[in-house]
């Protein structure tokens, strides 16, 4: 049996994908199991163990007439190299539509909230899960296949090499073994996804009189602005700034080292939850019930606005959503971990 797995975009979103491949691998051993992914979410899935193949999509590329062109003979070549028995939708767009299309997989499913037109070409599977959490809307899908959906696994392995650059990162970093540091991610791609730097600062501060350190983490140039921002503010002494130096499997090795991992409804906090690592979610403008951080609901903190939930990705009424949220707020919540209660 050949099946396809269409989940393309974005780290979280990959993230919360991951035990739909894990059921499939249970209930069909044998099978070869294809995964189409774009680049910012590859190395989530490229060592995962209950997948065979890995493509590409090169969303970018496909945005051009001439960038068509070029990389849709490729992507047709790659996809028809084994008949699909099944494809399976989990992004739920346009994008995936065409993929889907395009590999033409014997039988078309997908998961329950698909829009621009997928529905059309994949049956959408509605589940008991159609009004809970992502990954149990997403694990829905393959129920359907009898495939066991109790025992929820998220295959993340880090290889040695990642987990010995994150040891001599920290080492030079003066964090050995014995440091306790929670992990702040700085940034969302959402403007009204993220915590004021000012209240990461401050928060670092906090930490400080607990003798807990504080480590930044992201990616890309904004985060790397954020982060200079909270080292200017911080007057800790064990505040230390990693944000650019690690890849996103090497963040899942350094998340496993944190006592737990503070910011908004984004990668590297899904990332902590698919690890069983305390995952304190900043949210306003998303729904914890859809998109909080998997099986932690008590380390949500909401804004308390009215119009908590209205997935807008900047706020209407321009104010600065989670600001709302102090950092005395996210220590307390710290502080109530319980490898941390005898901090008080």
């Amino acid at each position: 049996m050949n099946i396809l797995i269409v989940k393309l975009s974005a780290i979280g979103d990959v993230i919360h994908a991951l035990p739909v491949s894990y059921a499939l691998r249970r209930k069909f051993p044998d099978a070869h199991i294809t995964w189409v992914v774009e680049p910012t979410a590859y190395e989530i899935v490229k060592h995962n163990p209950c997948v065979d193949e890995v493509i590409l999509f090169q969303k970018k590329a496909f945005k051009t007439i001439k960038g068509f062109r070029e990389n849709f003979k490729p992507l047709y070549k790659q996809l028809h190299q084994r008949r699909y028995d099944i494809s399976i939708d989990l992004q739920g767009l346009f994008k995936s539509l065409a993929v889907v299309l395009t590999a033409n997989a014997k039988r078309k499913i997908g998961y329950v909230d698909m829009r621009e037109g997928s529905n059309l070409i994949s049956k959408p599977i509605k589940g008991s899960h159609h009004s809970g959490h992502i990954v149990d809307r997403y694990l829905d899908t393959v129920k359907i296949l009898g495939c066991d959906t109790d025992n929820i696994i998220f295959p993340l392995e880090n290889t040695a090499e990642e987990t010995e650059y994150v040891n001599a990162l920290l080492q030079s970093r003066n964090i050995d073994e014995t440091t306790k540091f929670i992990a702040f991610a700085v940034g969302t791609n959402w403007v009204n996804k993220c915590w004021p730097t000012k209240n990461f600062a401050r928060l670092s501060d906090l930490l400080a009189k607990h003798n807990l350190s504080s480590v930044l983490i992201g990616f890309g140039k904004n985060d790397e602005h954020k982060a200079a921002e909270i080292m200017q503010n911080s007057n800790a002494k064990n505040i230390v700034n990693l944000v650019g130096k690690t890849s996103l499997m090497q963040t899942a090795a350094l998340l496993k080292k944190s006592q737990a991992v503070v910011g908004g409804d984004t990668g590297n906090l899904h990332l902590a939850a698919a690890l069983n690592i305390p995952a304190i979610m900043l949210m306003g403008p998303t729904d914890p019930v859809r998109n909080g951080p998997y099986r932690q609901m008590h380390n949500v903190i909401l804004t308390g606005h009215d119009c908590d939930g209205c997935w807008k990705r900047t706020c209407r009424k321009n104010i600065d959503c989670l600001s709302a949220i102090k950092p005395e707020q996210v220590l307390e919540k710290i502080l109530k971990i319980e490898m941390f209660k005898h901090e008080k």
